[in-house]
C-alpha cells in the first residue's frame, strides 16, 4: 500500500496527538512560564509534525533530512518534559504519558530514517552500475 499523504503516517499522528497532549499539559503551567517553558516546549513540539509534512512534501533528496530535524525537536522535547518534572510544572503521570508518545515517535521516525536510507542507497547503487553491467543481468 502506497502512502498518498504525510497525514497517513504513523510518526505524524502520533506527534499530532502529541502536540495536543502538549498544549494541554503547558495550559496548566504557571503564567510567568508563558513565554520561557511554555513556549519553548510547545514549540519542540510543533516542530516534529511540522518537519515530518515538509519533508515529505519536498520529496526523498530532503527527508531524511527534515525527518533527522524532527528527531532534534523530540531530543528537545524530551530534555524540555524532564525539567518540567523536575521543577514541578507537571505531574508524574503527564510526564509519563507524553515520553511514552514521544518514545513511540521517535521509534518510528528512526525506523523511517533507516528504510529510506537504505532505499536511497540501493538506487544511489543502482545508478553508478555501469550500462554494460547492467544489461547482463
Amino acid at each position: 500500500m502506497k502512502i498518498k499523504s504525510y497525514k497517513e503516517l504513523g510518526a505524524y499522528q502520533k506527534s499530532y496527538d502529541l502536540v495536543i497532549m502538549i498544549y494541554k499539559m503547558t495550559q496548566k503551567f504557571p503564567k510567568d512560564e508563558m513565554y520561557t517553558m511554555t513556549s519553548q516546549i510547545r514549540r519542540s513540539a510543533i516542530s516534529i509534525p511540522s518537519n515530518i509534512a515538509e519533508g515529505y512534501m519536498r520529496g526523498s533528496k530532503e527527508y531524511i533530512q527534515f525527518l533527522k530535524i524532527a528527531l532534534g525537536s523530540c531530543a528537545e522535547l524530551e530534555t524540555q518534559l524532564s525539567l518540567s518534572k523536575d521543577i514541578s510544572l507537571c505531574n508524574q503521570k503527564e510526564y509519563d504519558q507524553a515520553i511514552s508518545l514521544l518514545s513511540e515517535v521517535i521509534k518510528l521516525l528512526m525506523t523511517y530514517v533507516k528504510r529510506i536510507g537504505k532505499f536511497s542507497d540501493e538506487q544511489e547503487s543502482d545508478s553508478n552500475r555501469s550500462p554494460l553491467s547492467a544489461n547482463r543481468y
